[in-house]
């Protein structure tokens, strides 16, 4: 309507020029029908919106495993949480569309049992079908079968992630998809993000390292939807011990309450909370064990933090997130020769890296002259020739930005295309994400003694 029409339609209805938004404005006998309405069901019991007291973490799960993929770090960590037991085990209700076994969920049923709203036996046990599932349903179980529906499980996860503003009662929801197929739900969990529903979603396997499947089961654009999605912490850790803070700092993330002034030390707005995305893999990564640095742990929450720092001339940075991090310690180790101080850094979160940034920048036009992010200070020391090689089983753009943080000269590598099969090997050599190829990197920008390809 022009104003003109809305001028007209304001008179007509007697409304007053600037009582628009008047719960009242324009009633007749306004006092009466405030006094009817106080009295009818819907205001008389009060409040209909409810609080619940946050359940206490189980804490870190410690993996003692040496070799071991990121999706079976979880149903392992999953599995202990259910044998342990606790308020919050007792609280989650895991769900998944068909993929329940696939995605390492197995153990965590066996434990806790499937849900029904009757109670249906065991079809493999009562026809003698040897199996490691157990499938009964009762009304005490704690995962959802859902069947082939992605949408219903974004639906159910925002649903489930509102018990405790809807009922009163705290659930912890927790849902596993195929990573390329969280593509089929963004609608409903955009939604469920906007109402300010709480549940860690975990998107596995994800990228190319489901290579002998085809392209029907790669992800590439993934990781920008857990950038771009606000109300969504979005993760991809490389190693188990990443994977076991962060799932148990996402158990506390999940429960915070109220709004706070952004933490002035990553400028993340930790506090006024949200859900939680942990993209994973299948592929076993042989692990890194005895972390030392005391700042290992903040870092890993972060989003980011030296797995070799650099040193005060260093000439090539290698930022790498997820599965491909044993392409880049290899590269990193051929680079040494050629190159000096060379520095490897470790992203667990490039969602989290790229929101303090932009908080802090936002920050300083604002007037906070002393305004830094963890990615500026992780940059801050690095040599204006130093050159940034990024890589991920992702589309480059995802960490193609961190050249803009400090101005370094960056040459991100990824996936852009789909619909190739082979072996992980096979596709990282096609897509330019190996070790030859972030060498070969290094090679072509960074002037010096040529490096040469792995034999």
């Amino acid at each position: 309507m022009t104003p003109a029409q809305m001028e007209t339609f304001r008179a007509g209805m007697a409304v007053a020029s600037g009582q628009e938004w008047l719960p009242m404005a324009g009633v007749a006998d306004a006092p009466a029908l405030q006094a009817f309405l106080a009295k009818v069901p819907f205001f008389a019991k009060g409040a209909r919106r409810y609080a619940a007291p946050a359940l206490p973490a189980p804490g870190v799960v410690a993996l003692g495993d040496r070799r071991l993929s990121t999706q079976a770090g979880f149903g392992k960590i999953m599995d202990e949480i259910a044998r342990t037991g606790g308020p919050l085990a007792d609280r989650i209700v895991t769900m998944s569309p068909d993929v329940t076994v696939s995605t390492n969920l197995g153990g965590w049923v066996n434990r806790r049992g499937l849900f029904a709203r009757e109670s249906r036996a065991d079809t493999f046990r009562d026809e003698r079908v040897p199996s490691a599932q157990k499938w009964a349903f009762t009304q005490q179980g704690q995962h959802v079968e859902l069947g082939i529906a992605e949408m219903n499980l974004f639906l159910m996860l925002g649903a489930a992630g509102l018990s405790h503003s809807l009922f009163g009662e705290r659930l912890i929801p927790i849902g596993t998809v195929y990573d390329p197929f969280i593509a089929r739900g963004p609608d409903a969990l955009n939604y469920a993000c906007y109402q300010n529903a709480r549940f860690m979603i975990v998107g596995t396997p994800s990228g190319v390292t489901l290579a002998p499947e085809g392209g029907a089961h790669q992800s590439i654009g993934s990781p920008l939807i857990g950038m771009a999605q606000d109300g969504l912490a979005s993760f991809e850790p490389a190693f188990l011990d990443e994977l076991a803070i962060l799932m148990d700092w996402s158990f506390g993330y999940l429960q915070r309450g109220g709004d706070a002034d952004p933490d002035e030390r990553t400028w993340l707005r930790d506090e006024t909370r949200g859900s939680v995305y942990l993209r994973l893999s299948t592929r076993p990564v042989e692990q890194v064990l005895r972390r030392d640095d005391p700042g290992f742990a903040q870092g890993v929450v972060d989003g980011a933090y030296w797995l070799r720092e650099p040193g005060p001339n260093a000439e090539v940075v290698i930022a790498y997130q997820g599965c491909v991090a044993p392409e880049a310690i290899e590269a990193a180790g051929r680079i040494m020769g050629a190159r000096r101080d060379i520095g490897v850094l470790a992203v667990t979160s490039a969602d989290r890296l790229n929101a303090g940034w932009t908080a802090a920048r936002r920050a300083r036009a604002r007037g906070v002259s002393d305004a830094q992010s963890h990615a500026e200070r992780l940059l801050a020391a690095l040599p204006a020739h130093c050159i940034l090689i990024t890589v991920i089983d992702g589309h480059p753009t995802t960490l193609s930005w961190l050249g803009s943080v400090a101005g370094h000269r960056t040459v991100p590598l990824g996936v852009e295309h789909f619909g190739q099969t082979g072996t992980i090997a096979d596709l990282y050599r096609h897509f330019g994400i190996d070790g030859d190829a972030i060498v070969a990197a290094a090679d072509h920008i960074a002037p010096g003694r040529p490096i040469g390809r792995r034999s």
